[in-house]
């Protein structure tokens, strides 16, 4: 069964150093990909439909990998926001070593994009409450406080 470590980062310049920790790691290069949002889309603006097609795709692949709605609603989020994903599958060895270096180079904590602030009803004050989606998602794995999540399929 294939398992695979998705790590997205809002710097691209620590991607370079995850792909080298990587293949350095023993992954072979073709099972690690690295994906950005594709800049040269003809049509214009945000909801142009080849921009549309790239997050409607990116939500269904990620989707088939297990994850949850409001995880691959992130990760368009993320991306929309420049970040940048990169995805390693192997062994649940290699997969779960492909995490540890995606969160040594700060893998986003795709909670922290999913967070909703909510005002309090008649609350004067500027005091925050934030809500969490804590649903379970069969076929993710994921350790506590790290970004990168580990996805069976």
């Amino acid at each position: 069964m294939a398992k695979t470590a998705v790590g997205l980062f809002q710097n691209s310049s620590f991607v370079d150093n995850v792909v080298h920790d990587l293949e350095a790691s023993g992954f072979p290069r073709n099972d690690v990909r690295v994906l950005t949002e594709p800049r040269e889309m003809t049509g214009s603006g945000v909801m142009s439909t080849p921009h549309t097609d790239f997050e409607v795709d990116l939500i269904r692949d990620l989707r088939s990998f297990g994850a949850a709605e409001a995880e691959a609603e992130a990760y368009v989020r993320g991306m929309r926001r420049g970040g940048v994903m990169v995805f390693a599958t192997g062994s649940n060895e290699m997969a779960d070593n492909a995490a540890v270096i995606m969160n040594r180079h700060c893998a986003v904590e795709i909670e922290e994009l999913n967070k909703v602030v909510a005002y309090l009803p008649g609350d004067d004050n500027d005091e925050k409450v934030p809500e969490r989606d804590v649903a379970f998602q069969a076929g993710r794995v994921r350790s506590s406080g790290a970004g990168a999540r580990l996805f069976v399929w």
